[in-house]
């Protein structure tokens, strides 16, 4: 008895009393027995059922289960059983499936419930026709759910100006991007791909929804290349991205040429076009410039179904021909390239010649300042370098390091020491991978003045390099077999905003690692 008396003592006691009315029945229960009725059926009549308690003890700081705790999944043990992610499966392509008998008792959170009736015809009391004409697709939801996840569907289905609409026609949205944003909404699931990545991005910019918009926006940055930068440029200031257009104009400067030969940058709009023309810190060449705005000519007139002649293409240029910068070209581009286009005017042509050769230069209606382009900057490694009389030697041999950064940057070229021995040539192949593959490669020469600076080999394009991943630098030199070499080695530099790690790579075969050695430069743009 004492054990049970301390175990009730550390319990809560509840007395759960049926029916309701009987809270005060005990209190008022002498009362009533002393007052007799004049009838006994009426005295029967108004007696209350007998009471009944039931003790439950409860433990104090007992800790809160979610339904997850307490039904944890499990696995189907039979063919009946469907899990959600064969649901999701089945629900992409809107087959409609009846789920099993007492399917809600399957899942124990309400977000697997909701995720079932993703694209799903069950319970649906709204559909969407999605889709340009000739592509649309019948998609069914369920307003409840769609108004929780944006504030548009809320005021499309429950605000003062709702309307009560069975079918909505959305024509500007692609089925796979608004079935993307669907998933998200019913299944708190992200799923992204390249094809349809800004179509959703535009899907979750008209509906509001900023979680999936950031997530587009996130798989566009770490996507970005030379290759596509011009097009999201033009796509992340119409879905006014700043932070994706800053990505943006980081890669178009840095790969100027690779991103002005690109597909991708015949199909960016007029506007577009000209802020890139206008580009200050473009890291090209003019020449290269100008024959990619007669390649963007070329398609815009196919665009306007305009012929392919020499006076359209000048005309859709308009006056972005004045902003591509003709007289700051190499005079052997201009004659060779511009001055035979056919673009220019033939009073033009003798005015930007003039301006080259003529000491009293011309007024021209073309930019004839050079642009500023981008200036390198240089990570150097080591602390200091020396020479010996049997170091440092080429044979074919391979010097190599890693290196990895923690921004994003553009390797445009090693910095190498040369000849202790006097001026000398040498011929160097450098080499730029990531997990073995070949990112970027040059074979060129370069001249050593016998001085223990460095000198500059570039690859032919910056190449682009991620953050928080190793990267191999080896370089193959051949020429006077002497050479100056760095030594007191450091691991980590820091160079402006970037920080720089350094580690010993397998592919060094001539004895350079963190400590000593070649390579004591990395060239980029940051």
């Amino acid at each position: 008895m004492v054990d049970d008396k301390e175990k009730n003592m550390k319990c809560l006691t509840f007395f759960l009393m049926l029916p309701e009315t009987v809270k005060n029945r005990s209190k008022k229960s002498s009362k009533k027995a002393s007052t007799s009725s004049s009838s006994s059926n009426s005295s029967s009549s108004s007696k209350l059922p007998p009471v009944c308690y039931e003790i439950i003890t409860l433990k104090t700081k007992k800790k809160k289960k979610m339904a997850a705790d307490i039904f944890p999944r499990k696995k189907p043990a039979n063919s009946s059983s469907t899990s959600v992610q064969q649901y999701h499966q089945q629900n992409l392509s809107n087959n409609n499936l009846i789920p099993a008998p007492n399917w809600q008792g399957l899942y124990p959170t309400i977000r697997e419930r909701n995720a079932v009736m993703f694209n799903n015809d069950l319970m649906a009391d709204v559909h969407f026709v999605v889709g340009p004409p000739g592509g649309t697709q019948r998609l069914p939801g369920h307003k409840y759910v769609l108004a929780v996840g944006s504030s548009v569907f809320h005021a499309m289905f429950y605000g003062e100006l709702a309307e009560d609409k069975d079918e909505i026609r959305i024509p500007d949205v692609e089925p796979a991007a608004f079935l993307a944003m669907l998933k998200y909404i019913y299944c708190d699931e992200i799923d992204l791909a390249a094809d349809t990545v800004l179509a959703t991005l535009y899907a979750a910019k008209k509906y509001i929804v900023p979680h999936l918009a950031r997530a587009c926006v996130n798989f566009l940055e770490t996507s970005l290349s030379a290759k596509n930068a011009c097009v999201l440029l033009s796509q992340s200031c119409l879905f006014e991205e700043p932070d994706l257009t800053q990505r943006c104009w980081e890669v178009i400067d840095a790969q100027a040429e690779l991103a002005l030969k690109s597909e991708g940058f015949c199909d960016i709009d007029f506007q577009t076009l000209e802020s890139i023309l206008r580009r200050e810190t473009l890291n090209a060449k003019e020449i290269v410039v100008f024959e990619a705005a007669l390649n963007w000519a070329e398609v815009e007139c196919q665009r306007q179904d305009l012929a392919l002649s020499i006076e359209n293409k000048r005309k859709v240029l308009g006056k972005a021909l004045y902003l591509i910068r003709i007289p700051t070209m190499a005079l052997d581009d201009f004659a060779n390239g511009a001055a035979q286009s056919g673009v220019l005017t033939l009073n033009e042509t003798n005015d930007i010649f003039l301006w080259y050769t003529a000491a009293k230069k011309p007024e021209l209606q073309f930019v004839s300042k050079a642009r500023k382009g981008l200036v390198p900057q240089r990570c150097h490694r080591f602390q200091s370098c020396a020479y010996r009389s049997n170091q440092w030697r080429y044979r074919g041999r391979c010097d190599s390091i890693q290196f990895a950064v923690d921004k994003r940057v553009f390797i445009a070229g090693f910095g190498l020491y040369g000849s202790s021995c006097g001026s000398a040539e040498y011929s160097a192949k450098i080499e730029l991978k990531r997990q073995g593959v070949v990112l970027g490669q040059n074979l060129s020469k370069y001249f050593s003045d016998g001085s223990s600076n460095t000198f500059p080999v570039w690859f032919e394009y910056p190449v682009q390099i991620e953050p928080d991943t190793f990267y191999t630098a080896s370089v193959i030199l051949d020429g006077n077999e002497l050479s100056y070499f760095g030594q007191e080695g450091m691991t980590e530099v820091q160079c402006g905003k970037v920080t720089v790690q350094f580690q010993c790579s397998s592919d060094s075969t001539n004895g350079t690692g963190v400590q000593g050695g070649q390579i004591p430069e990395l060239i980029f743009y940051a």
